[in-house]
């Protein structure tokens, strides 16, 4: 089987940020399959370019099975939501052109966010008489409302039509969330998968030593909360701040924010004007390096805007922390705190609430017994649950079950 992905923020595995689709695509190539993956040289995370030239079309493999083309994309991800807009539709323009010249393709698997690259899969899946895979990996366009990114009432409009199109016409349709469905078939979807997010239980092994991590950092004898991921107007890091104020008193505490992003100069900014000592911004650093990152802190945090539609979530940082064998600390409700939990693998608090994050550190920095039993309880949970390669195993089933 070869597959050809559409994916503007495909990430590697020596590169920043989630690295799920890689990690897919190497046990697809493990099978025997090929792969084929056009994506950008802009990084998602940051929204700066691999290299000084943006190439109209770069290719490099991974192996014998997968091989990568990153084609031109308008380098302008950060600077608004009209900007970004045209970094989409760049991507989708030369994704498209590039994915012509794709020949013996099996199928076409497209993903979203950003959706639109998904109307790229859908006609490349058709030209090439081919079945169309379409995964949701969040709710575009609702999710951009509802945080106020996307407010023209046509824009809104145009995307709701595009959203339903691509839902309707898939011959599959995986979501990596439960709580995606319901909103999936309202909207046109028929073939509906669940293929959850996950994490890669070998890579983060909980016996991993992260001293290396404090000892670069300054982090040795600290109890360290770590957040890991992105900076931008969804994560609530401000909340994260306003908990790391209330904490300043407690010398042996550090807050630590580790990722980029584009709210990340102003989070660096208030944290700088309101004296907050405890609190430490660290650069991102590739997939393979998280491992020791992970190792490194006491206890690890996910936190988004408390905002309705973020309950239907599963963030991949959250599996990563628990297969890590950290307590979780959730600021997150829905579906992902019922996974915290059934594990028992963390505490819950109320999205939004800097009084409620703070006294969950203090709990944990004061109950080493408990923070460990919790990491325990996490890890085997997620292993028994959430490991990558039994998901990789049922995402090739349904593409077999759908070329075969």
């Amino acid at each position: 089987m070869h597959i050809l992905l559409i994916h503007q923020a495909f990430v590697t595995l020596d590169e920043p940020g989630g690295t799920r689709h890689h990690e897919l695509a190497r046990y697809l190539a493990s099978r025997g399959h090929r792969v084929t993956i056009i994506t950008s040289p802009i990084s998602y995370l940051t929204g700066k370019s691999r290299s000084a030239k943006i190439p109209w079309a770069e290719k490099s493999s991974d192996g014998d099975r997968i091989t990568i083309y990153r084609t031109y994309t308008y380098p302008a991800l950060h600077r608004s939501f009209a900007y970004r807009l045209i970094s989409f539709f760049s991507f989708m323009v030369s994704s498209f052109l590039i994915g012509l010249q794709i020949k013996n393709v099996d199928l076409v698997w497209g993903t979203s966010p950003p959706i639109f690259q998904g109307l790229t899969a859908w006609m490349l899946a058709r030209i090439k008489c081919v079945p169309f895979l379409f995964e949701v990996r969040d709710l575009w366009p609702a999710f951009a409302v509802a945080v106020g990114v996307l407010k023209n009432p046509l824009l809104i409009k145009l995307s709701e039509w595009l959203e339903r199109f691509l839902y309707h016409h898939a011959d599959r349709l995986v979501v990596n969330s439960p709580g995606f469905i319901d909103h999936v078939t309202d909207r046109g979807a028929t073939f509906v998968e669940l293929v959850p997010n996950g994490t890669n239980s070998l890579m983060f092994n909980p016996n991993v030593d992260g001293m290396s991590f404090c000892n670069a950092h300054g982090l040795v004898g600290k109890f360290v909360a770590l957040y890991a991921g992105a900076h931008g107007m969804s994560n609530d890091l401000g909340t994260m701040l306003g908990a790391a104020k209330i904490l300043l008193p407690r010398k042996d505490i550090i807050l630590v924010l580790l990722g980029d992003g584009k709210d990340k100069p102003e989070l660096q900014a208030q944290a700088s004007r309101e004296g907050l000592e405890n609190v430490l911004f660290i650069p991102p650093i590739p997939k393979l390096e998280m491992p020791v990152a992970l190792a490194a802190a006491d206890a690890c945090i996910a936190i988004l805007k408390p905002i309705e539609m973020y309950k239907t979530t599963y963030p991949n940082k959250v599996f990563d922390y628990m297969a890590a064998g950290k307590p979780v600390i959730l600021a997150i409700d829905g579906v992902i705190r019922q996974v915290i939990e059934d594990a028992g693998g963390g505490l819950a608090v109320q999205p939004g609430d800097p009084q409620a994050l703070a006294q969950a550190i203090l709990r944990l920095a004061d109950d080493p017994a408990l923070a460990h039993h919790m990491g325990l309880q996490a890890r085997a949970y997620v292993e028994a649950n959430f490991d990558r390669i039994t998901l990789a195993e049922m995402l090739m089933q349904i593409m077999l079950g759908m070329t075969g």
